[in-house]
């Protein structure tokens, strides 16, 4: 199949390697990134698109996706699918795929391990004859592929997702911090914690502890795995909705805040979202 492939950076680059590593023809633009091996670098991003059956996109924000995407549908073949796998407001998907074209909402999760390893999950909203397109692609790419819905389901899961991941990494990381001064060992309290009622994905599968339960961003001095910057911009993004719906979501309110104060007040930028725990170690309650 020919792929057009929008967005090449950390996390598109790598997905765009394991089709072409799949047999798939690759075309990609970027205005900065390198092309991974095996990717033909095209000199626009219609000129990805022309002939593809299907273009991915990975990109930044809603508003570059609605300037792009007008680029690449006009250059689009009759029954092409554009399939979106940014994270980016529902609004601006839904006039993505009010521009003509099918169109899928396909953000990921996994971060840059997952795409390395193909291990990502797709949230998936749009027709479904154009999620049955694309299906193959997201077996190679990831390991989880769950049509949503219509055009902004995909969004919508997205951004309640990782409303309760930033939410629950707080509370991991405050939950640390607390034991510490309580005199409880990471140790036991890990070991407590992640077998009982407790238990989350935050604390069992991406411990904010070094040392402590699997391999994480910890224990590689916070290197992200998943950015705070992108952890406070869909936390951004799942206020937004709920403004737009009038949806009361005090918690992801408190954890957007918390995550503007670390990433833009203190020391947060480029550092992992579970860098929230040596944020917290250092604070009393003043």
């Amino acid at each position: 199949m020919k792929i057009g492939f929008i967005g090449l950076g950390n996390m598109g680059g790598p997905m765009a390697a394991n089709l072409v590593a799949a047999g798939h023809e690759v075309v990609g633009f970027d205005v900065t990134a390198a092309m991974p091996a095996g990717v033909v670098a095209a000199g626009s991003a219609a000129q990805a698109a022309d002939g593809a059956a299907v273009v991915i996109t990975m990109l930044p924000n809603g508003a570059i996706l609605r300037d792009v995407a007008a680029h690449l549908v006009p250059a689009m073949a009759a029954g092409a699918v554009l399939c979106d796998c940014s994270t980016v407001d529902v609004d601006s998907a839904r006039e993505v795929a009010a521009m003509g074209v099918l169109a899928l909402d396909a953000p990921v999760s996994g971060g840059v391990g997952g795409a390395t390893a193909g291990t990502l999950t797709f949230m998936v909203g749009g027709p479904v004859e154009a999620f049955g397109v694309v299906a193959p692609l997201f077996d190679i790419m990831g390991q989880k592929a769950v049509h949503c819905g219509d055009a902004g389901a995909g969004q919508a899961a997205k951004i309640c997702n990782n409303m309760i991941l930033g939410v629950t990494m707080i509370a991991t990381c405050e939950a640390f911090a607390l034991a510490d001064k309580l005199g409880l060992s990471r140790e036991k309290m890990f070991d407590v914690v992640s077998t009982s009622s407790g238990y989350s994905w935050t604390m069992n599968a991406y411990c904010p502890a070094p040392g402590v339960g699997p391999k994480s961003p910890a224990d590689n001095g916070y290197k992200p795995g998943f950015a705070a910057e992108l952890m406070l911009k869909d936390l951004r993004l799942s206020q937004q909705a709920a403004e737009a719906v009038d949806a009361d979501t005090p918690m992801g309110a408190a954890a957007a805040a918390l995550y503007a104060q670390f990433v833009e007040d203190e020391d947060g930028h480029g550092r992992d979202f579970s860098a929230m725990l040596p944020r917290f170690e250092k604070r009393g309650r003043g």
